[in-house]
């Protein structure tokens, strides 16, 4: 579906909405269209359009979300949610349009190069997350799992991908010792947002203003929200976020987060292929099957995030001789690792970044990407566990205006949302969105 007809379908779900200007806006292209709008009063509006039932159902799963944020908790956020103003049913799929919040999402070689200000309000912003409570969570029958459950459940995903075939033996035999290593996996589960990544985190200038994408909230591990971490190839700025994250939240970090980033991130992979052999998408598992060795080769060859706290057995045909003269020492936490697994949740053709071996002279505390596959969606929790869906609700009212504040967004959010029906349009999700995020005028005609 293009911006223009997400323009036509946001004027229809938004009484009174005059749109002048509209253009792409990045966006989990596997599952989603989405646009960024601009109105004859200047104000932004963002629209996104599911591509399929299963992405429709998380949009909703969202509304819901927003909503059981009461607004004692929207004001103690160091950051603005999104606001649903307006929704348009297209047959079985529901286009969802909300107010735009001021900011704009950073690549992550913009937040390599990023100052420590930017750093430490990223690092708080995903503690005040953590600390959320979980019946937040839990009231809504959202996925929910304790650090057991949750260790199950990737070792059930891993045999899945297993079974196809196409999963490098070396990275199946790497996943496995990590994810069998109980120790790794010793931590309190906590509320986490479940699509973070640096799309869905708007900044103006080192600001953080607003968290979006809200399509996967559950309890679980936090270390899934660090995934998209690793791919930030900066020890001082990664530092300063784990700082600020340590210092703002309740309770002390497990010492084992970032290695369970790193493994997230890497595995993120496997679910793609599982993804994609689901939707019978051979683009999609071919995408996958070039990220899985590229990824394969880079740790062949620079040795790759240390993800397990127990050492791994090396085949006794390739173990390298040992010096007894030198120091035995353990493996820093953070050293050369996989990109993130918020790279691995947008769809576009895979893209590898050759890892980069620490400097033995200097201190090695952050993740330096292996594999940056760009634009390929993960797998989303609500689709995995079939507990993340909610139906639509049936009031409306007219589309609001952007907040300026979190208590504007908490009074926003109160108001609801309109709601439009019209007819599927069997070709509307077939047109491919420009690369640009350009804005192009258009004149409106009655």
């Amino acid at each position: 579906m293009t911006a223009i007809e997400l323009a036509a379908i946001a004027s229809a779900a938004v009484p009174g909405l005059n749109v002048t200007a509209f253009g792409p806006e990045p966006d989990d292209t596997a599952d989603f269209c989405s646009a960024l709008l601009v109105d004859s009063d200047k104000r932004r509006w963002r629209v996104r359009s599911p591509r399929h039932a299963e992405a429709s159902t998380r949009l909703e799963t969202e509304r819901q979300v927003l909503r059981a944020f009461p607004p004692a908790i929207r004001a103690e956020l160091p950051f603005l949610l999104p606001t649903v103003a307006g929704t348009v049913r297209q047959g079985e799929l529901t286009t969802f349009v909300y107010s735009h919040i001021a900011g704009r999402a950073a690549t992550v070689d913009e937040l390599a190069t990023g100052s420590t200000a930017m750093a430490l309000e990223i690092g708080a912003a995903i503690a005040a997350i953590h600390d959320l409570p979980h019946d937040l969570v839990t009231t809504y029958d959202l996925p929910s799992y304790t650090a057991n459950e949750f260790r199950q459940r990737k070792l059930n995903e891993l045999d899945q991908s297993a079974t196809t075939g196409k999963i490098p033996p070396a990275l199946l035999r790497r996943w496995e010792h990590a994810m069998e290593d109980v120790a790794l996996w010793r931590f309190n589960a906590c509320v986490v947002h479940g699509d973070l990544h640096e799309d869905n985190i708007l900044l103006d200038g080192d600001q953080v203003t607003a968290v979006i994408g809200w399509t996967d909230l559950r309890v679980g591990d936090p270390a899934d929200d660090f995934a998209w971490l690793v791919a930030v190839n900066d020890s001082t700025f990664v530092d300063s976020v784990m700082a600020a994250y340590a210092a703002a939240r309740n309770e002390t970090p497990d010492p084992h987060l970032l290695r369970r980033a790193a493994l997230s991130a890497e595995f993120a992979l496997a679910q793609w292929l599982v993804k994609g052999y689901a939707a019978d998408s051979a683009r999609m598992v071919e995408d996958a099957e070039t990220m899985l060795r590229t990824l394969e080769a880079d740790i062949a060859e620079h040795g790759g995030q240390p993800i397990s706290v127990e050492a791994t057995v090396v085949p006794a045909a390739s173990a390298a001789p040992v010096n007894p003269a030198a120091p035995a020492h353990a493996a820093p936490l953070k050293q050369a690792g996989p990109a993130s697994a918020a790279a691995a949740a947008k769809a576009g053709p895979a893209k590898a970044v050759p890892a980069k071996q620490a400097d033995p002279a200097s201190p090695v505390t952050s993740a330096v990407p292996v594999v940056a596959p760009a634009a390929v969606e993960k797998p989303s929790e609500s689709a995995a566990e079939n507990t993340g869906g909610s139906g639509a609700d049936a009031d409306g009212s007219a589309g609001e205006t952007e907040p300026s504040s979190s208590a504007d967004a908490a009074s926003a959010d109160e108001t609801g949302e309109a709601e439009t029906t019209e007819p599927a349009d069997a070709d509307a999700g077939s047109a491919t969105e420009p690369a640009t995020a350009s804005l192009k005028v258009i004149p409106l005609h009655k």
